[in-house]
């Protein structure tokens, strides 16, 4: 998922926090999942607050039971490194996943799982729901973006 919409008044790219439009597009993105049944064994968030913001909104309505803030989920982050963490969540019986992080990454990172899909271009609180098999081969089942 990448993180809803951010403003431009900040010290630093890391330090932009959601509008209230950001806001309002994470929390429908979270009653959609619950919506769909989706519950979530791991969040994992990028550290700027944008998205941090984001995760907030989105376990106030769909269930995380775990989150863990990963410095790989930054927007010029290497989507292999991301992969690596994907892998030991299956290795340790963890089934389902939501990384929350920012462009391009989150396009990258989907055609690192699924190689056969060119990197899409994530709109604001958008999703993508990968299939992901123990052979690391992704498979693209939707694609979601919350209105």
């Amino acid at each position: 998922m990448r993180h809803g919409e951010a403003g431009f008044s900040a010290s630093s790219d890391s330090s932009r926090s959601l509008t209230k439009y950001g806001c309002e597009q994470a929390s429908k993105a979270g009653l959609w999942l619950r919506q769909q049944n989706f519950q979530f064994d791991l969040g994992l968030v990028s550290p700027y607050i944008r998205a941090q913001q984001t995760l907030e909104q989105l376990s106030s309505h769909a269930s995380i039971f775990q989150v863990e803030t990963n410095k790989a989920l930054v927007p010029g982050g290497d989507p292999a490194q991301v992969v690596n963490r994907l892998i030991e969540s299956l290795m340790s019986n963890i089934k389902s996943v939501i990384v929350v992080s920012h462009l391009p990454l989150v396009g990258y990172l989907v055609n690192e799982l699924c190689p056969d899909v060119s990197p899409p271009m994530f709109a604001t609180a958008a999703i993508a729901c990968i299939d992901l098999s123990s052979d690391v081969v992704g498979k693209l089942e939707w694609f979601h973006q919350a209105g």
